[in-house]
């Protein structure tokens, strides 16, 4: 008598395959589908938002290509990307303190000399 040597985990794997293949290719093809591409997103917006975004839209894409090259440049150092940021934010910090407190500075010099002129006391 001959025995089909199938074990029963096998006949189920056989079966369920076409199934698995339908779902690992088909759902995100479904989504693919489904989902509006950008230029449907923005025909569905009120015409004020689409006139704001076409003014921004520049001011944003140059921010953008800001924060890339920021990212190229942290990239070239052997440090992790967010500790070469962290030391970059603090020099900015420090250059912008440095900054005001020479803007400070020339105020206050100018004030001393509209002092001086307006006494009369050259």
């Amino acid at each position: 008598m001959a025995v089909a040597s199938v074990i029963p985990w096998q006949v189920e794997a056989a079966e369920s395959s076409p199934s698995g293949i339908v779902l690992v290719v088909g759902g995100p093809a479904l989504v693919i589908y489904v989902t509006p591409t950008h230029e449907e997103l923005f025909k569905k917006f009120n015409p004020e938002l689409q006139k704001r975004s076409l003014e921004t839209r520049d001011e944003r894409l140059r921010q953008h290509h800001e924060f890339v090259t920021k990212l190229k440049e942290y990239s070239k150092s052997d440090k992790p990307i967010w500790v070469v940021a962290k030391e970059a934010e603090a020099k900015e910090r420090e250059a912008a303190k440095q900054e005001q407190l020479r803007r400070d500075d020339e105020a206050r010099q100018l004030k001393d000399e509209i002092r001086k002129h307006s006494t009369g006391g050259d």
